[in-house]
């Protein structure tokens, strides 16, 4: 069974740092065989995270005009992105099967996102050469539009970092900052594609369970069941 744990979904949002200091903890855990891969779901205080491969130009031409929102460099794959509040963020800590295959592994993750979508009436897809999932015609002038991010890191044959939802959050701090490297394409939200007033806590159920059919190809840790996922999950 994969433990879930909640964090930030009910209450305050969670720090990132806290956050990134859970994930190395679990990480070493799970390197150390002391623990079953596990799923840490959260929203996050407002922050933006670099990736590896990201440019200066990129970055917040002024981060003093971002309200005080943190730029902290991260270890995982890929560029810049922002996390905050009603974004629904998701760290799969677990064991990949040997031969290691991190691509199928974002691959998996980009299933499992697009088939939460759907529960909701959003047809997500994938775009040629770009992680993430892409909702067609949604952006700016008929360009696609990215409802989720993805970036992770491996170590040890073990995931850290993951994917970010977007479900209802503000999509103003995405115009301080050369979301993902993209220039050309948008971003959106579940609640906008669908019009409906939607919560990271409303489509929690639909990831978790798309999780569980997801993840078994490509990790060696056992996927419970989608109400044995919810019933392990810590406040």
């Amino acid at each position: 069974m994969i433990p879930v744990l909640e964090r930030g979904l009910d209450g305050p949002p969670l720090d990132f740092h806290a956050g990134w200091r859970l994930q190395r903890r679990l990480h070493a855990e799970v390197v150390a065989g002391d623990r079953p891969g596990t799923l840490v779901l959260c929203e996050h205080a407002p922050v933006y995270t670099a990736g590896r491969r990201t440019r200066r130009d990129e970055r917040p031409a002024d981060p003093a005009g971002t309200g005080g929102t943190p730029v902290v460099d991260v270890d995982r794959g890929g560029k810049i992105t922002w996390h905050g509040p009603g974004q629904l963020v998701g760290y799969p800590v677990v064991r990949l099967r040997s031969p290691i295959d991190v691509v199928a592994y974002v691959r998996a993750l980009e299933e499992a996102l697009i088939a939460a979508a759907a529960r909701f009436g959003v047809r997500g897809v994938r775009v040629e050469g770009r992680s993430g999932v892409w909702v067609p015609g949604a952006g700016p002038d008929g360009a696609d539009a990215k409802v989720a991010a993805i970036g992770v890191r491996v170590a040890q044959g073990v995931t850290l970092h993951g994917f970010a939802l977007n479900v209802a959050n503000d999509l103003a701090p995405y115009d301080r900052i050369v979301p993902c490297g993209i220039d050309d394409a948008g971003v959106t939200t579940l609640a906008r594609e669908t019009g409906r007033a939607l919560t990271p806590r409303d489509v929690l159920p639909a990831v978790v369970a798309a999780l569980a059919d997801a993840l078994p190809p490509v990790a060696d840790v056992p996927v419970a069941s989608p109400s044995a996922l919810s019933a392990g999950a810590a406040a």
